[in-house]
């Protein structure tokens, strides 16, 4: 990329035998698509290409909904079979199998269309036929599922079956027993309503989240990517910390077009490493920062992660108001990462590096128009425009656009193959939401939602602060199994009952399953994000996972506060702008407090029990009450007094 392969070239990275897409896919929870070459390469971007076209000509003239998403899964069932291979040693040319797959799925899912009013009527009555093609359907869904994000998610889909159909024989005091169901009615719940593979799940992915992929293809195709990274070098003046901030204002720019933590880290890292490098970051410390910035992408508007829009769904609000839920929590989780980052530039005696970028304000005079697609989008949605309509209008806004730049200009050829490259894009999200859509099913039909609820607050005796660490921890190590969309689907069917039968909010107990979900991808001991940019840096794995750690933990304790405390509401935008501005002016602080905490400096190296005072008193902030925010405040001028004193001796001596 412009301004930045130089440094790159002048130092060459650890991962001499591993380009960024090996490195997407050996740790990203999804498997790398299949090369195509040739006329199938052609009748798959024309598949495609027609998709995309239909989604967004839908957006203006939107039709009835279940036939819809029974179309949309006709359409991409067959195309994961054949971009996907079926373990990772295929090869790139689909075989008998995938063929067969393909067009197993293109009959299955388009007889429920052909048959459509009968197929719903028959719900309670179904033919041979019916259980013949919904039992492919689930199937099939399930391979797709399997060669696109791997073979856990779809395991869990067949344990909530085996539950659906054996939990009869469960004993009645274990709390989760039901009456027990036959292979038929189960079959119906999955395929023949909107609770399963046709369910809310798979709509967000039809609706909601295709557009956005296409948006992303056609900002990436447009030069977009380049100039976030671009500019990124070029905002910061040459100072020590200059580095890391470039590192993540970086990953914030490019989760716009990726959408994807594993993604964002590598694309980031494979530019800015060498920088990092030069700098003086260690390689487990620079390894923090990228994975810090490849995941702060996904919790940042205005392109949150996939669950945020099935959030929108659950709760029936505006994506609008998900945005400004997600707004305060992302501006306290970069304002920590920028505070470590500038902790650790002093503690690692990092320095300015030379980069031979562009000049920040030329480069923004010439290609600035990238962001104004970004701004369309919440502009019009804040002017009553539909998600769906405001992303088209920035879609075709960012083609428009590209002409601006004649060697990125979207002609119809290149706009083609980015409005193409949406669609593909989508598929491992959309076989994701299928087969969560089948959990949702066994979690409806047989009430396991109530009952996990029940056991939850049982455990955890009715008090709130138990429930939710026990929450909190179910989600992150359901999230080391599954894609962050089906980790928060689970979540919010079966562990959130649990948050708001104890009083918490519905928004409040969403947001707080999303940040969780969303934070599997960094915690141990299966950190994602952190393993790639391990591999990239070359630095210890475990160590990499922990500095990731200490970057990301503000996001790990402010959802916290959304649900424990009278005041979180306010970090969720809710509330009166005085309740608001306060909740974020503390929070903030307990930022700071537990960046000095984990990072061990204030104003210079601070001892053990400075570090315990603004722990202390970080806890006690986020508690976002009068008398806990006072002992809190306390606390910290403590910490900060001791910190003088001890320096003014050691100076002294």
């Amino acid at each position: 990329m412009t301004g930045t392969t130089s440094a790159g070239s002048a130092d060459a990275t650890t991962t001499d035998t591993a380009s960024a897409d090996e490195l997407i896919a050996e740790f990203d929870a999804e498997r790398p698509a299949r090369r195509l070459s040739g006329l199938l390469a052609g009748v798959v971007t024309l598949v495609a290409l027609g998709l995309s076209l239909y989604v967004l000509y839908r957006a203006f003239r939107p039709g009835a909904v279940l036939p819809y998403r029974m179309l949309f899964l006709a359409v991409v069932l067959p195309l994961t079979f054949v971009c996907y291979k079926p373990g990772r040693r295929g090869t790139d040319r689909p075989g008998v199998v995938d063929w067969a797959a393909a067009l197993l799925a293109l009959a299955a899912c388009l007889y429920p269309l052909v048959v459509f009013d009968d197929f719903i009527r028959r719900a309670f009555e179904p033919t041979t036929l019916d259980m013949v093609a919904g039992t492919v359907i689930v199937l099939l869904v399930l391979e797709a599922c399997r060669r696109t994000v791997g073979w856990i998610l779809p395991a869990v889909c067949v344990a909530f079956a085996l539950y659906a159909y054996y939990g009869g024989y469960l004993p009645f005091d274990w709390g989760i027993g039901h009456r027990g169901y036959d292979l038929d009615r189960i079959v119906v719940s999955f395929v023949m309503g909107t609770d399963g593979v046709y369910g809310v799940p798979l709509d967000v992915a039809a609706t909601y989240i295709i557009l956005f992929t296409v948006y992303g293809a056609v900002l990436d195709h447009s030069g977009a990517g380049k100039f976030f990274v671009d500019v990124s070098m070029a905002a910061f003046r040459r100072s020590r910390s200059a580095p890391g901030r470039t590192v993540t204002l970086a990953g914030f720019l490019l989760g716009t077009v990726s959408g994807s933590g594993v993604a964002t880290t590598v694309s980031v890292g494979s530019v800015a490493w060498p920088i990092l490098r030069r700098a003086g970051y260690p390689p487990e410390q620079g390894g923090g920062v990228l994975a810090a910035a490849g995941i702060g992408a996904i919790l940042s508007p205005p392109t949150l992660g996939a669950a945020a829009f099935i959030i929108a769904e659950y709760m029936r609000v505006s994506y609008l108001t998900v945005l400004l839920y997600a707004t305060i929590p992302t501006v306290l989780y970069y304002l920590g990462v920028f505070l470590a980052i500038e902790i650790d530039a002093r503690t690692y005696g990092t320095r300015a590096v030379e980069v031979d970028a562009p000049r920040f304000w030329p480069l923004v005079r010439r290609f600035g128009y990238h962001f104004s697609s970004l701004f369309v989008i919440v502009v019009l949605m804040a002017l009553g425009q539909s998600p769906f309509r405001a992303v088209v209008y920035a879609t075709l806004l960012a083609v428009a656009l590209s002409f601006l730049d004649r060697e990125h200009a979207l002609t119809p050829r290149r706009a083609a193959r980015a409005l193409a490259a949406g669609t593909t894009g989508v598929l491992p999200v959309a076989a994701t939401c299928a087969a969560a859509g089948l959990i949702v099913a066994v979690v409806t039909l047989t009430g396991l939602g109530l009952k996990a609820s029940s056991l939850i607050v049982g455990a955890s005796g009715g008090i709130l602060a138990v429930t939710a660490l026990l929450c909190a921890v179910a989600v992150l190590v359901l999230g080391l199994a599954v894609p962050v969309t089906a980790s928060f689907v689970i979540a919010a069917v079966i562990i959130g009952p649990a948050l708001t039968d104890l009083g918490v909010s519905q928004a409040e107990a969403y947001m707080f399953i999303f940040y969780y979900a969303v934070l599997s991808e960094v915690s141990p001991p299966t950190a994602l994000s952190a393993f790639a940019a391990s591999a990239i840096t070359g630095g210890n794995a475990y160590r990499t996972m922990m500095a990731t750690w200490k970057y990301t933990l503000p996001a790990f304790l402010v959802p916290f506060a959304f649900v424990l405390t009278p005041g979180g509401a306010g970090l969720l935008a809710q509330g009166t702008i005085g309740e608001i501005l306060a909740a974020t002016g503390v929070s903030a602080l307990a930022v700071a407090a537990l960046a000095a905490a984990t990072g061990g400096r204030l104003l210079g190296p601070a001892g053990p029990v400075e570090r315990v005072l603004c722990a202390v008193a970080a806890v006690l902030l986020l508690f976002l009450a009068p008398l806990p925010a006072l002992a809190g405040a306390g606390l910290l001028i403590v910490a900060v007094l001791l910190h003088l004193v001890t320096r003014e001796r050691e100076a002294v001596h």
